[in-house]
């Protein structure tokens, strides 16, 4: 039997929803994000680990997103999300790129640490494993 009250599960929910929003603008749905944009929602510390096994700072991951001028067609799907603390949070999901011709490539299994701090949540680390498409 679940013994979580109905108003975690909701909470819940609704941070799973806000993260994975935030997420999803780092995958340029339509949009290029502004250098200010992305500055707010890459913490300080952050850094990542591409499905490259790549290990990127911040600055350079804000210089290529936000000098992109080709938006990637990215899917991301299966989001699941575990509150580690109060203001910590690691968001699982799948991602790949769907090409003009419909193939997919760079499927990746991937994790992200969101951090709520005094200018809301951002994203702390972020790490991709290569996944079949």
């Amino acid at each position: 039997m679940d013994h979580v009250p109905e108003r975690q599960h909701a909470a819940m929910d609704d941070l799973l929803a806000e993260l994975t929003a935030l997420e999803t603008e780092l995958h340029h749905p339509g949009a290029t994000c502004t250098r200010t944009r992305l500055e707010r929602l890459l913490h300080p510390d952050f850094h990542e680990v591409g499905r490259s096994g790549t290990r990127y700072t911040r600055q350079v991951v804000i210089d290529f997103l936000a000098d992109r001028t080709s938006l990637p067609q990215v899917v991301a799907y299966d989001h699941r999300l575990e509150r580690l603390a109060d203001d910590v949070a690691l968001l699982h999901f799948a991602s790949l790129e769907t090409q003009p011709d419909g193939t997919h490539r760079h499927a990746a299994r991937r994790v992200s640490v969101w951090r709520r701090t005094a200018v809301g949540w951002q994203l702390h680390y972020h790490q991709g494993t290569p996944a079949q498409a």
